[in-house]
């Protein structure tokens, strides 16, 4: 619901100080409170330790009323656009915004709190910011139907795969050998196996050896956060979970625009529940690339052009099928603009910025050893090599059909099982979707089948998120949508307990 200006208690545009005053003293105490907190301490943390006594002195003031203002803006300008977006009106929406602010005044307790709980102030910084967030998502669930949707599923299901784990971890125990631990508490080591190893070691040491088959995005996000935090785990589990909630918003506006509200909300039901799920909340790169992917989806549809190609370079950083958004780009541009392709031509110049997240890898890889490619080639360490898609499903009739081991058969039917029902999906929904979707997940499906392995594809088909816009559409059938639960949430555990205790999923 979008209301006129005329509607709205003090518009922020007409009368800024009236709007203000709109909110009541202790709101506006409370939001300026926060504003000379944050100016301080950026004075605190960034011009006193260069202990210049010229620009210690001139620093404060300046930041003092930098920061009030910043925040006094930024304040009712978040209260303009929820009004718009909710209905309420611009002087309610003043006031349950200003209780997310004066979360920051808490910032003054890094004086009397032990150091290794701030941190410095850093690390407290990043708790008011995550209070901060969290208030704000509150009111925005309040109002919001979307928002309050997307947070109930994230909330649930997240919630139940954590205690799982953690459980699976303490009262099962780790798989028997010798296994990296990347805590000492118990609690987080969990989130903290296979590829999240790489990630975090590329964090923390760089590129080395077999971690150069793992691209940069993810570490480096890792490595910024987890200087503020002191704790690259955290960091790596901070991103992966923000990462999460937003692709699980997008993805169902995505759905909504293309059908409707119902089939919106199954689709990010049946993501958040899907037997490899686990990955979203670990280590890796699965919340962070379904993010991604899908928001680059969303602004194509939305013809915002040079944001889905900014959102796609990302992607093609995080993982190499991000390059692939560049065909339903191009299938998205034609299907505006096909009547009047010359018009259009300047809103197909972004797609180049899909594959150049690859090329600056590849160049990064090129200085650092010779090799631009070796991202590729360090997949033999994992038995990948280029060939045709047949031959890893070949491999995996020939695994079961020589090996002894019970553990070996079973991980390969696994695989040809999620193998047969990422193609068996799209074989029988593909005339639900547009063109793009349909290409996009063609094409998902392709690239790892072209590895001769079938290994991780459980995995892969957690981010082929068309996948479950087709399986939303078919549950709104009681029997699909029954079936669809019960397979789901069994595996969902199983796989949950087996990654928290050391054992390979996907």
């Amino acid at each position: 619901m979008h209301l006129d200006e005329s509607q709205r208690t003090f518009p922020i545009r007409s009368n800024a100080v009236q709007g203000l005053l709109a909110a009541g003293w202790v709101p506006l105490a409370a939001v300026a409170a926060a504003g000379l907190t944050l100016g301080f301490f950026l004075w605190y943390g960034f011009v006193v330790p260069k202990q210049d006594a010229a620009l210690t002195a001139a620093g404060l003031p300046l930041l003092l009323v930098i920061a009030l203002v910043a925040v006094i803006w930024a304040w009712q300008a978040y209260s303009d656009y929820f009004a718009s977006r909710t209905g309420i009106k611009f002087q309610r929406s003043l006031q349950y915004d200003a209780i997310s602010w004066s979360v920051f005044v808490l910032l003054w307790l890094s004086f009397v709190m032990p150091l290794w709980l701030t941190h410095g102030g850093a690390r407290l910084f990043v708790y008011c910011v995550a209070v901060f967030c969290i208030a704000k998502l509150a009111v925005a669930a309040r109002f919001n139907e979307t928002v309050r949707d997307v947070t109930i599923d994230f909330v649930v299901t997240r919630f139940a795969i954590i205690v799982i784990a953690e459980l699976a971890a303490v009262i099962i125990g780790q798989r028997a050998g010798t296994h990296v631990q990347e805590s000492r508490t118990l609690l987080l080591a969990v989130w903290g196996r296979w590829d999240a190893v790489h990630y975090l070691d590329i964090a923390t040491n760089g590129y080395h050896g077999t971690d150069m088959a793992f691209f940069p995005l993810l570490p480096l996000l890792i490595g910024i956060l987890g200087r503020v935090m002191g704790n690259h785990l955290i960091a790596g589990l901070v991103i992966s979970n923000v990462a999460l909630f937003f692709a699980l918003l997008f993805l169902y506006k995505l759905v909504e625009h293309e059908f409707d509200r119902t089939v919106a909300r199954r689709a990010i039901f049946y993501i958040s529940i899907f037997p490899t799920a686990i990955f979203f909340s670990a280590v890796y790169t699965e919340s962070l690339f379904l993010m991604l992917t899908v928001a680059s989806f969303y602004y194509m549809r939305e013809r915002r052009w040079w944001l889905a190609g900014a959102i796609g370079l990302l992607a093609s950083l995080t993982r190499i099928e991000g390059v692939l958004l560049a065909v339903p780009f191009a299938i998205e541009w034609w299907s505006a603009y096909r009547e009047n392709a010359v018009a259009g031509a300047k809103n197909l110049v972004p797609i180049v910025l899909i594959p150049l997240g690859l090329v600056l890898f590849m160049a990064y890889l090129w200085v650092l050893n010779g090799d631009p490619l070796y991202f590729s080639h360090v997949q033999s360490h994992w038995n990948r090599q280029l060939a045709a898609p047949w031959t890893s499903i070949g491999n995996s009739f020939h695994k079961i059909a020589t090996s002894a081991g019970p553990q070996t058969v079973a991980q390969q039917i696994l695989e040809l099982v999620f193998t047969a029902l990422m193609i068996g999906v799209l074989g029988g929904g593909w005339r639900k979707l547009k063109a793009s979707y349909v290409a996009y997940m063609g094409l998902s499906i392709l690239m790892p089948l072209c590895t001769s392995s079938l290994m991780s594809m459980p995995r892969f088909a957690l981010v082929l998120f068309p996948m479950f816009a087709i399986m939303a559409l078919w549950g709104g059938r009681a029997r699909v949508n029954n079936a669809i639960v019960a397979l789901s949430l069994p595996l969902l555990g199983l796989f949950t307990v087996l990654f928290a205790d050391w054992y390979w999923v996907a």
